[in-house]
C-alpha cells in the first residue's frame, strides 16, 4: 500500500511540474488568440541580438520579454536609440509641470529620458555599456531621410533650435542632421557588433521616426551586404491608430494585431511571456515616469501575454514589355489602363496585389502602382506617395528620393526638397482606382525601390475626413 501512495505521490508531483510548465513558460499556443503566423524561434548561448528603438520607452514596450529570454539563453543583446525623445512637449509639461520653450529643457528632457533608459535596462539584465544613444532629432529623422542629404543644409529642429547632435555621450556628439550622419552610425554600429538578429520599429508604424529607422536600416544593410551575413529582422509595431485595445494594463489579454492587418501580407509571429518577464515588463515601462505621468493608460496596453512581430515579404518585379501601339498615351491620361483593364493587361507573375488596396508592376521599365479608390468615397481623393530607389553602384545620398503628390488629376513630384518636372510619368484616375507610371531612370534605375502610399479621403458619407496609411513595402526588381 506504502508502495502504491509514493507511486501514485511521485506521478501528481511529475503532473504538477508538468502543467506548471505549461502555465509559466512561453507555450506560443495559437488556441485562444487570433494570431495567425508562428512562433518567434528560441534564442541560442552567444547568439547576437540588437535591438533598435526609435526613442527610448520603446525597446521596453515592445521588446522587453525577448530581451529578457535571449539573456535567460545566453544570448548577447545591445540597444541603439535612433533619439532621445526630446520632442515631447506634453509629456515634458505633465512631467515637469511647467511650460516652456527654452532650447536646454528640452535637451534636459533627452538626458532624463536617456537616464530613465538606464534604469528600466538595469531592472532587465542589460548594462549602460550595452546601450548606445545615437542623438538624433526626434521627430525629424523622417525629414532627414527624405529631404536632407549631401550638399544640404542640415536638418533645424523645431524645439531645440539646433542642427547637430548635443549629447556628449552620444555615438557622434556633434555631427550634423543629416542623413549621411545617421546611415554611418548605424552601418558602424551593425558592422561592430554583427547582429545574428535585428528588431527595429515596424514600416507601417505610423510615427515619423518609427518608419524611418526602418528605412536607415534596410539602406544599412543593403550598404553592408558584402561586408557580414545578413541578420534576420522582425519589426515591431508601436504606433496605430485605435491600437491596442482596450487601454490601460491588462496582463490577461493577448497582444494581437490591429484589424485593418487582418488582410495584410504581414507573417506575425509571436513570444510569450512568463509571469515573471512580465511582472519586469511593466516595472520596466513603469521606469519611464516622464512618459507615464501623462500616457501610462496607452504604454502600459503593450505590457500583455505576448509580444508581436513581423514584416511584409519583398515584391519581386520582373520586366513586362508591351508593343508600342498598346501604349497610346499622352500627358495625365493612358488608355492602356482605361477602365478596370489593369489586372487583365499584367500577367499573374508580375503583378503584385496588396489587400490593402495598393498593386504593383513592371512594365516597359517603369514602375506602375495602383491605388483603389475607397468605396464610400463621395469628393476629392488625393496621395502622397514616397518612392526610394537603392542602387549597389552607386551612394544613396545621390539616389532620387521622390514624393509624388495626386490631387483628382493633377499631381507634382519633389526630389528631396526640389520640385521637378514630371515628365515621363503617367497619371490616370479612372471611376475605381489611381494608376501612377513612373520610369525607373527618374528613380535613379535602381536595383530596389522601398515605397509607400498616403491615401487621403475626402468627406466620406460619414462625414470625417480620414487617412489610409500603406507601410513601406520592399520591390526587388529583376535586372
Amino acid at each position: 500500500m506504502n508502495i502504491m501512495l509514493h507511486r501514485l505521490v511521485k506521478i501528481f508531483c511529475i503532473f504538477s511540474v508538468c502543467l506548471a510548465s505549461y502555465l509559466f513558460l512561453p507555450a506560443c499556443s495559437f488556441a485562444d488568440s487570433p494570431i495567425s503566423g508562428g512562433c518567434l524561434d528560441q534564442f541560442r548561448k552567444d547568439e547576437r541580438i540588437l535591438i533598435l528603438a526609435p526613442h527610448p520607452d520603446d525597446e521596453a514596450i515592445a521588446c522587453a520579454g525577448i530581451i529578457q529570454e535571449a539573456l535567460a539563453r545566453g544570448a548577447k543583446i545591445k540597444i541603439a536609440y535612433l533619439t532621445n525623445g526630446e520632442h515631447n512637449e506634453f509629456a515634458f509639461i505633465v512631467y515637469e509641470k511647467r511650460i516652456t520653450f527654452k532650447k536646454n529643457e528640452f535637451i534636459h528632457l533627452g538626458k532624463v529620458r536617456r537616464n530613465e533608459a538606464i534604469k528600466a535596462m538595469q531592472l532587465l539584465g542589460v548594462g549602460e555599456k550595452d546601450l548606445i544613444f545615437l542623438g538624433y532629432p526626434d521627430f525629424g529623422t523622417f525629414s532627414i531621410f527624405n529631404r536632407y542629404w549631401q550638399k544640404s543644409k542640415p536638418f533645424h529642429s523645431l524645439l531645440t533650435r539646433i542642427s547637430s547632435v548635443p549629447y556628449k555621450e552620444s555615438l557622434s556628439f556633434g555631427a550634423p542632421y543629416l542623413g549621411e550622419s545617421i546611415l554611418a552610425d548605424l552601418k558602424k554600429v551593425i558592422f561592430d557588433y554583427r547582429p545574428d538578429r535585428i528588431f527595429v520599429s515596424h514600416p507601417a508604424d505610423v510615427n515619423v521616426d518609427h518608419k524611418s529607422l526602418y528605412l536607415f536600416l534596410r539602406v544599412a544593410l543593403a550598404d553592408l551586404k558584402d561586408s557580414i551575413p545578413y541578420p534576420k529582422i522582425y519589426p515591431y509595431l508601436v504606433h496605430h491608430s485605435g491600437w491596442p485595445l482596450p487601454r490601460h494594463y491588462h496582463p490577461e489579454l493577448y497582444l494581437n494585431p490591429p484589424n485593418s492587418f487582418s488582410d495584410s501580407q504581414i507573417n506575425w509571429l509571436r513570444f510569450d511571456l512568463t509571469p515573471e518577464q512580465l511582472s519586469k515588463k511593466h516595472k520596466a515601462i513603469l521606469s519611464y515616469k516622464s512618459q507615464t505621468a501623462s500616457s501610462a493608460f496607452y504604454l502600459l496596453a503593450f505590457a500583455r501575454r505576448n509580444e508581436l512581430f513581423g514584416d511584409y515579404l519583398p515584391i519581386d518585379l520582373k520586366n513586362q514589355v508591351f508593343l508600342e501601339e498598346k501604349l497610346v498615351s499622352f500627358f495625365g491620361y493612358s488608355k492602356m489602363f482605361l477602365g478596370s483593364t489593369f489586372d487583365q493587361e499584367f500577367p499573374d507573375s508580375n503583378i503584385s496585389e496588396d489587400k490593402e488596396g495598393v498593386s504593383y508592376a513592371l512594365v516597359d521599365r517603369a514602375l506602375v502602382i495602383k491605388v483603389e479608390k475607397p468605396k464610400n468615397l463621395v469628393y476629392r481623393f488625393f496621395t502622397m506617395m514616397y518612392i526610394f530607389g537603392y542602387s549597389y553602384g552607386k551612394p544613396f545620398a545621390e539616389m532620387p528620393k521622390l514624393r509624388i503628390i495626386t490631387q483628382h488629376d493633377h499631381f507634382k513630384v519633389l526630389d528631396g526638397k526640389r520640385l521637378i518636372n514630371p515628365r515621363g510619368i503617367i497619371l490616370d484616375l479612372t471611376s475605381q482606382a489611381l494608376i501612377l507610371k513612373i520610369p525607373l531612370e527618374i528613380i535613379g534605375s535602381p536595383d530596389f525601390i522601398i515605397t509607400s502610399a498616403n491615401v487621403y479621403r475626402g468627406k466620406s458619407q460619414g462625414g470625417d475626413s480620414a487617412v489610409d496609411t500603406i507601410g513601406f513595402r520592399r520591390i526587388n526588381l529583376a535586372p
